[in-house]
């Protein structure tokens, strides 16, 4: 996620269809995803971010990622070692229309692109293929020991978290960029096993600074959780809980009075509005949120912020 306040409309729109369910596919990706109407019944949906009694929700920030290349392999196994369950990652499309796990909307601060591609600026990650990102080192720039660290597909990524038992604090990055992304991300979760009852209940939750993309994850998959990254202004927060059940806001914009405001009102699946802030990485920051009430606190430093505000 970015380190600024991203605004977004919530001006009505239509909404897709009643909510579905995406059909598993054992195949590789390909074209668009069937879907069929949900269950009648589905099992209550936990907030991932309920108050825990020991403090705020810590999540991993691109992994452990003051210690190790943001959102690969390596950041995940990181965090995991740490004793750290939740992470947060950002999902973009190649030009292959493959989800790959990324920040940056170019790949120039975070591989050698310029490198091995001299001549392909500027470097958006939507102009290269996955065979060609494949080839790109995504770890010497954070430290020589990380050399030859590859961008994770979604799916490699998936199979990691699933390996470490993990969950998954999912950001779509600039969604504007990648027309039907959500599908894609549904399908690819769908097919690593993401969306059953035990992950969609207490192990997932997609975000994103687009309300329009959080508005299409809520219309595709109802009972997923879901979350709008932003400081939406109070009066417009009961619009948000229609398709939001997390506002999740920059600390440095946050008060207890906005948290309270949130904590006011129900999001889609009945229950409170959660608010997980970002990005806090020293402790008198983690201390000072987790006083305003916060639900979640997603840092680089998950270790000082569970330290500062552990009981």
């Amino acid at each position: 996620m970015y380190a600024g306040t991203a605004t977004a409309s919530v001006a009505a729109a239509a909404v897709m269809g009643a909510g579905t369910l995406l059909m598993p596919n054992p195949g590789p990706p390909a074209g668009d995803t069937p879907v069929i109407r949900p269950p009648a019944q589905l099992a209550p949906v936990r907030q991932a971010t309920d108050a825990q009694a020991r403090g705020p929700l810590v999540y991993a920030h691109r992994g452990a990622s003051a210690y190790a290349p943001e959102n690969t392999l390596v950041a995940v196994d990181r965090a995991d070692r740490m004793g750290f369950d939740w992470v947060e990652n950002d999902v973009q499309l190649t030009k292959d229309g493959v989800p790959v796990v990324l920040h940056d909307t170019d790949l120039k601060r975070t591989t050698n692109v310029e490198e091995v591609f001299p001549d392909r600026a500027p470097w958006a990650v939507r102009d290269f293929t996955l065979d060609e990102i494949a080839r790109l080192d995504a770890g010497s720039w954070f430290d020589q020991r990380y050399a030859g660290t590859r961008v994770p597909t979604l799916r490699q990524y998936l199979r990691r978290l699933t390996h470490n038992r993990q969950n998954l604090l999912l950001e779509i990055k600039s969604p504007e960029l990648y027309p039907g992304i959500e599908r894609t991300t549904l399908r690819v979760l769908n097919e690593e096993g993401w969306l059953d009852r035990a992950h969609v209940r207490d192990r997932l939750v997609i975000q994103s600074f687009g309300a329009d993309s959080v508005r299409t994850v809520h219309s595709l998959r109802p009972d997923l959780v879901t979350g709008f990254l932003g400081n939406p202004p109070v009066a417009e927060l009961p619009a948000y809980a229609a398709f939001a059940d997390q506002v999740n806001p920059s600390w440095t914009k946050l008060s207890g009075d906005y948290v309270a405001a949130a904590h006011a009102l129900k999001g889609p699946h009945g229950k409170p509005l959660r608010v997980n802030t970002w990005t806090v990485n020293d402790a008198a920051a983690a201390v000072q949120v987790a006083g305003m009430g916060v639900d979640g606190i997603i840092t680089n430093t998950p270790d000082v912020v569970r330290e500062a505000t552990d009981g």
